[in-house]
């Protein structure tokens, strides 16, 4: 017989799917990493695994003990399934821009969701990343997760993620695109392939409001570039220990509304349902298509499923509210 002792053994082995019509106008061979095939439907799952193990392993969780963690949602998911199934009780901190969707899912599995705003400065103590960090220091027995500088975020991708997409190519990735947010996929998998083939190039999605791109091109944190922006699970107003700028090539920025646009045309181009951060990184793939010839081989990784942003991205009044169609 051939199963999985609980749901957390169906993390990984996601497949690899080529593009056709949505990337017609890109030479060379576009490939999608389909993430929403992990149990929790995003890549989180991977890292939250890798974090909690690794925090059991060393003391810092201790049986019976709180995980805390500011997400965006689809972490949250990824350490909802461990905590149900190693018995830890889950507090996710996020923010107002989030969908309903991603709260709704959080409490489904059992985790506290307690909602922060979006427009303040990180250091506010309003903040998600204050109020995170204070909560967990206040509730006994806790441990604060900080997925954007725990180191084992990026482990879990050089361990799993990019041998995976190695193997699935054949070696031959030419390109590695995906959006940029804690930073724990792209510098992971970046230094897996990188010490494999140190040719390949390693393209991150940024968004507008964020401030990625500039400090990558200048070593400038510039305060200006950062304002409310709406795609959600990428971009940010800090700079994460887990982004690795010496292994990203380049930097792409896609707008909100292309994000939208681009995340809708992709479950009705290719039959794929996928999250808003995706759809901003077919879009940066398009941006980039003048890099590209007929021997590429292109991964792009698609981070979510579609279920999170029903009430958002894939829902007509939302869309035309914000101009977007």
């Amino acid at each position: 017989m051939h199963y999985a002792n609980n749901i957390l053994g169906t993390i990984g082995d996601t497949p690899l799917v080529r593009l056709n019509k949505i990337t017609v106008e890109v030479n060379g061979l576009v490939l999608a990493k389909l993430e929403s095939f992990n149990p929790g439907n995003s890549v989180k799952d991977r890292m939250a695994l890798k974090m909690v193990e690794d925090a059991e392993k060393d003391g810092r969780l201790k049986p019976g003990g709180t995980i805390v963690e500011g997400t965006s949602g689809n972490t949250g998911m990824g350490l909802a399934l461990a905590a149900i199934v190693k018995g830890y009780k889950l507090i996710c901190v996020s923010t107002d821009k989030q969908s309903k969707e991603k709260f709704d899912v959080l409490r489904a599995v059992g985790a506290e969701v307690i909602v922060c705003p979006t427009d303040v400065a990180p250091d506010d103590p309003r903040s998600y990343y204050s109020t995170s960090k204070r909560i967990g220091a206040e509730t006994p027995n806790a441990w604060y997760v900080n997925q954007y500088d725990n180191p084992s975020n990026a482990q879990a991708h050089y361990e799993q993620t990019g041998p995976e997409i190695w193997e699935q190519t054949d070696g031959k990735i030419t390109h590695f695109l995906v959006g940029v947010g804690t930073g724990g996929t792209i510098s992971g998998v970046a230094k897996f392939l990188k010490e494999k083939n140190p040719n390949i190039k390693i393209w991150g999605i940024d968004t507008y409001g964020s401030v990625f791109k500039k400090y990558h091109e200048t070593g400038i944190f510039d305060e200006n570039e950062i304002y409310p922006y709406i795609t959600e699970g990428i971009g940010e107003d800090i700079l994460p220990e887990n982004v690795d700028f010496s292994l990203i090539d380049h930097f792409e920025k896609v707008t909100d509304k292309d994000a939208a646009v681009y995340t809708r045309r992709l479950a009705k181009e290719e039959g794929i349902f996928a999250g808003n951060s995706c759809g901003a990184a077919i879009k940066g793939l398009l941006q980039l298509k003048h890099n590209f010839d007929n021997e590429d081989v292109i991964v792009v990784l698609l981070h979510d499923s579609g279920s999170r942003y029903i009430g958002k991205m894939y829902n007509d009044d939302w869309m035309k509210a914000q101009k977007f169609i």
